[in-house]
């Protein structure tokens, strides 16, 4: 009997990719610039400005679209949205205003509307390789896969040294099972923008889906750029909890609980690595119970808490256990063998 596993989930997340980063290649951290009070400052003082000049000369379109970037780094999308509009009320050929109207649609997931703008752009000007990515992107989220690569392969003729271009490709590969193909994209992406971190996290997870050990390379690499890195933590962990590198993977989920002690996932996966290869059943017991307090509808982490139980010939709380288990998620197969399990062995596993 085994207890529940939690693996890392490789399908399609493009509408967040790069999404976040307007014109950043490498992906942007915006919690760094959210976190900052000054920075808040700075921007709150730079929309003031900003206004008093719209008052002054509300016929410059360049000043609303200069508030549209200051109201997305206050996440305020549909506020950019409104100054994108308002500045191609203005100007309607100029193709950046285009893109970028286009792109703050794309942050705010409404894709439909963000395609006719990167269009647009591209007629405006054809030259405009962000506009080509952004168009690669959408077709990506579309499954358009050659629609995508012709995208893709448009900036690059425009400039062959993309990062974000090939870290595009490696994507529409990845998605169309080309692992070979996908790994040498994403690595032409790194050799042309050394700290494109999401690009090291793609060379992690597509070397860790092939059993090769360059995958923690790939990961540390990330962590090298962002040492708080939750996300190449969590990927490192689990890597190394599937191959045999217990010490590691506790190592790396430690690390995220001292970065973020309220991580319900840090909890359950060191809990798994205790109960399933180190037999350490009391601690991998705390640890299932922590990450069930911290997420009370975390129906694997409370059915796990019951495999330890009954690993301990606790019977009667793995039975509790597994029909809380039950509770949340009344199809959880592995409860309800769980109960079976201990009802053939004599333990009333009826509600008390």
């Amino acid at each position: 009997m085994m207890g529940y596993p939690l693996t890392v989930n490789s399908v399609l997340a493009v509408l967040l990719l790069l999404a976040a980063s307007c014109n950043m290649p490498g992906g942007g951290d915006r919690s760094a610039t959210q976190e900052g009070g000054g920075e808040l400052d700075s921007l709150s003082a730079g929309l003031f400005d900003l206004e008093q000049r719209i008052v002054a000369d509300p016929s410059d379109p360049a000043l609303f679209a200069e508030r549209a970037r200051l109201y997305l780094r206050f996440d305020s999308t549909d506020q950019a949205i409104n100054d994108l509009r308002r500045a191609l009320a203005l100007d309607s050929t100029n193709a950046r205003y285009q893109l970028a109207l286009g792109e703050a649609y794309y942050l705010s997931l409404q894709v439909a509307q963000a395609l006719p703008r990167f269009e647009r752009a591209i007629e405006l000007d054809p030259g405009l390789t962000e506009a080509h990515l952004k168009m690669a992107e959408i077709q990506l989220v579309l499954r358009q896969y050659q629609l995508a690569m012709d995208a893709v392969n448009e900036a690059l003729r425009t400039d062959p040294n993309l990062a974000k271009g090939y870290y595009l490709k490696g994507w529409i590969y990845k998605e169309t099972g080309d692992t070979t193909r996908a790994i040498s994209s994403i690595r032409t992406a790194v050799e042309q923008d050394p700290s494109f971190y999401d690009a090291f996290i793609q060379l992690g997870l597509l070397h860790a889906a092939i059993d090769d050990d360059l995958a923690l390379q790939y990961y540390n690499t990330a962590l090298e750029l962002r040492p708080r890195s939750v996300e190449a933590l969590y990927n490192k962990g689990m890597f190394a909890q599937e191959h045999g590198q217990d010490s590691l993977a506790l190592a790396c989920y430690d690390r995220i609980r001292e970065i973020d002690p309220r991580n319900a996932t840090a909890w359950y996966n060191a809990g798994w690595v205790r109960l399933e290869h180190l037999n350490d059943l009391e601690q991998a017991h705390a640890d299932f119970d922590k990450a069930y307090r911290l997420l009370p509808g975390y129906h694997q982490a409370v059915f796990n808490r019951g495999v330890a139980n009954e690993r301990l010939g606790r019977l009667d709380s793995a039975a509790a256990d597994y029909r809380e288990a039950l509770d949340l998620k009344p199809d959880f197969e592995l409860a309800a063998l769980g109960l079976q399990r201990l009802s053939d062995q004599g333990v009333r596993v009826g509600a008390p």
